[in-house]
C-alpha cells in the first residue's frame, strides 16, 4: 500500500473543489455534479499514476456503489460501501439513485467538498430559520450521513442522514411541515403528502415493522384531518 498512498498523497495536493455549476430548477439553487465531481478529481490523480473507477453491488432497494482508486504499482485502496434507496422501484428510480451514489461516493472518498462556482460560498454566513420560512429548508443535515430524504418533484435529495431513526424524525418533521403548510389549500396538501410518502417508499420499507406501522398510522392521520378540514369548508361556502 505504500506506493498508493503516496501517490493518493500527492495527487490529493492537487484536487479541485466540485463546482456548484448544474442548475436545480425546483429549489433555484445549483449542485455538483457527476461530471464536476470528476473533473476537480481527474487530472491530478492520473497525474500521480491513479486510475479512479466505482463498482456496484447487487441490491433490491436502491444502488451500492465503491469507489475504487487503481495505482499503476497493481495496489488499491477502496473507498467503502455506499447505499443510497431507489425512489421508485422503476429504470429512472434506480438511474437517479446511480448518479447520486456516483456523485457522494466519489466526494467522500477524494475528500473535497462541493464549492459556488463564484468562490464565494466560504465567506457566506448561514443562514437562520425564520418563523414561517420555506418548512423545506427547516430539515437538518447530519455530517457523514447517507440516507437521502427525497421531496417530490426535485432531482437532488433535499437532506442525507446518518441512520433510519434520523431520517424517521426528518421525513415525519417534514410531512408536518407540509400538512401544517396554512397557506397551502386543503387538497394540495393531500396531495403533497400523497407525493411525499411516494418519493419516499423504498426508504420507508427499511423502517422496522413498528415504524412502518407509526408512520402509516401518522400518515392515514394527516390525510384524515385535511380531508376533514376541506370538506368543513365546503359546507361553509
Amino acid at each position: 500500500m505504500s506506493a498508493i498512498a503516496k501517490a493518493f498523497v500527492a495527487a490529493k495536493k492537487a484536487f479541485a473543489p466540485a463546482l456548484k455549476s448544474s442548475a436545480n430548477p425546483h429549489f433555484k439553487s445549483k449542485y455538483a455534479d457527476l461530471a464536476g465531481c470528476l473533473e476537480a478529481v481527474n487530472d491530478a490523480l492520473l497525474e500521480a499514476g491513479i486510475a479512479v473507477y466505482q463498482e456496484t453491488s447487487e441490491c433490491d432497494t436502491g444502488i451500492i456503489v465503491e469507489t475504487v482508486f487503481l495505482h499503476e504499482s497493481g495496489e488499491t485502496l477502496r473507498g467503502g460501501k455506499l447505499h443510497v434507496p431507489a425512489a421508485k422501484q422503476d429504470p429512472q428510480g434506480y438511474g437517479s439513485a446511480l448518479t447520486y451514489a456516483r456523485r457522494y461516493s466519489l466526494m467522500a472518498a477524494c475528500g473535497i467538498a462541493a464549492e459556488d462556482d463564484d468562490g464565494n460560498a466560504a465567506s457566506k454566513p448561514t443562514p437562520k430559520t425564520t418563523r414561517g420560512g420555506n418548512p423545506l429548508d427547516q430539515i437538518p443535515t447530519t455530517k457523514k450521513a447517507h440516507i437521502p430524504l427525497m421531496v417530490p418533484g426535485n432531482e437532488a435529495p433535499l437532506s442525507f442522514h446518518a441512520d433510519m431513526p434520523a431520517w424517521h424524525a426528518a421525513y415525519e418533521a417534514l410531512a408536518d411541515s407540509v400538512a401544517r403548510a396554512g397557506k397551502t389549500p386543503h387538497r394540495d396538501r393531500m396531495t403533497k403528502l400523497r407525493m411525499l410518502r411516494e418519493a419516499n417508499e423504498a426508504t420507508l420499507g427499511l423502517l422496522s415493522a413498528e415504524q412502518v406501522a407509526q408512520a402509516g398510522a401518522q400518515y392515514k392521520h394527516r390525510l384524515a384531518a385535511l380531508g376533514a378540514a376541506h370538506n368543513h369548508q365546503e359546507s361553509d361556502l
